[in-house]
């Protein structure tokens, strides 16, 4: 099980990596915008506030990573229940998908962490 939550755990901190990446540089391209569901008008008049909402999600991908790197499952489990609550928030005020994206998989490496431990 150990195995399977650091995968979990990892996956995780990509797919936040890969979020960081589309919002602080690539916000205002097709594939960004396609992503995110936006237009080219209103992707060029939030590209500060997108490049804001992609440095926090590049700080929960550095905490999951330091909990991998350490080995620490409390750090693991703050940012996995962060990323969680994040997902929740997200699918209430912007797109639903969001739950399925973000606050599933946490909620997975959740589980796994805590079965790991």
């Amino acid at each position: 099980m150990t195995f399977v939550a650091g995968l979990l755990v990892a996956a995780i901190a990509l797919l936040h990596v890969y979020i960081l990446v589309l919002e602080m540089f690539l916000w205002t391209t097709p594939r960004a915008m396609k992503a995110f569901g936006t237009t080219p008008e209103f992707a060029q008049a939030t590209r500060a506030l997108a490049a804001n909402q992609g440095l926090y999600n590049g700080f929960l991908a550095a905490g999951l990573l330091w909990g991998l790197v350490t080995g620490s499952a409390p750090v693991q489990l703050f940012f996995l229940g962060c990323v969680a609550v994040a997902g929740v928030y997200g699918a209430l005020t912007s797109n639903r998908r969001i739950l399925f994206i973000q606050t599933v998989p946490a909620v997975l490496g959740l589980l796994a962490v805590l079965l790991a431990s």
